[in-house]
């Protein structure tokens, strides 16, 4: 559910048809990295995500972004179910968004090896309370983030006008750390459940 609106809705309409055309004069380029808008109302967007290395292509995450009240607030990233638009478990969303430290100056082939002998230690961007609960995106310029208490020292007004919290900023992370970097999925018949795969050298720094 959107948030209450309290900012003058023609300002935030204004904006949030900004964003989305500017997305329109770019849909060729997003469709080639797997990434789709279905819908526009403000204030929300539907988008869906297909791991463009994937063979045969699947829906690997879908999200409904809130333009509420921006860009005074953030906006509201959630993951849903493709099908009913509905919000997902962390159980029953396959991605992750894993980032690794940057390393400077280390050679691709000692990151993998540092990547299979779990030398190095991986974030991952999509957070949730518990398996049971909505993931959300733990970064800057979303406003799950910046509602969490945990970060209560990272005031969206700092971030504000920076760029992060567009659209753009917004789909090129889900992409980069998401869906583009998976290549394969793995099934686990005997028990119903499965994962998208990156491999070590493919997780973004």
């Amino acid at each position: 559910m959107p948030e209450i609106q309290t900012v003058d809705p023609a300002v935030s309409r204004a904006k949030f048809d900004r964003q989305i055309g500017w997305f329109q004069t770019q849909a060729g380029a997003y469709r080639a990295q797997g990434c789709f808008l279905i819908e526009a109302r403000f204030p929300t967007a539907f988008f869906i995500f297909a791991p463009p290395k994937i063979r045969p292509q699947i829906i690997g995450a879908a999200v409904e972004i809130d333009f509420s009240n921006y860009d005074l607030r953030p906006p509201s990233v959630v993951f849903v179910d493709p099908f009913t638009r509905r919000p997902v478990a962390r159980k029953d969303l396959l991605l992750s968004m894993l980032r690794r430290p940057h390393l400077p100056g280390t050679p691709p082939g000692m990151i993998s090896v540092l990547m299979q002998q779990k030398a190095l230690s991986l974030s991952d961007f999509l957070q949730a309370n518990s398996a049971e609960h909505t993931p959300f995106l733990c970064m800057a310029g979303v406003r799950e983030y910046h509602d969490n208490p945990a970060h209560s020292g990272d005031s969206w007004l700092l971030h504000r006008g920076s760029g992060e919290g567009c659209l753009a900023f917004i789909l090129d992370k889900i992409i980069k750390y998401g869906t583009g970097p998976v290549e394969q999925i793995q099934y686990q018949f005997q028990i119903s459940v499965g994962a998208m795969v990156v491999p070590p050298s493919a997780i973004p720094e």
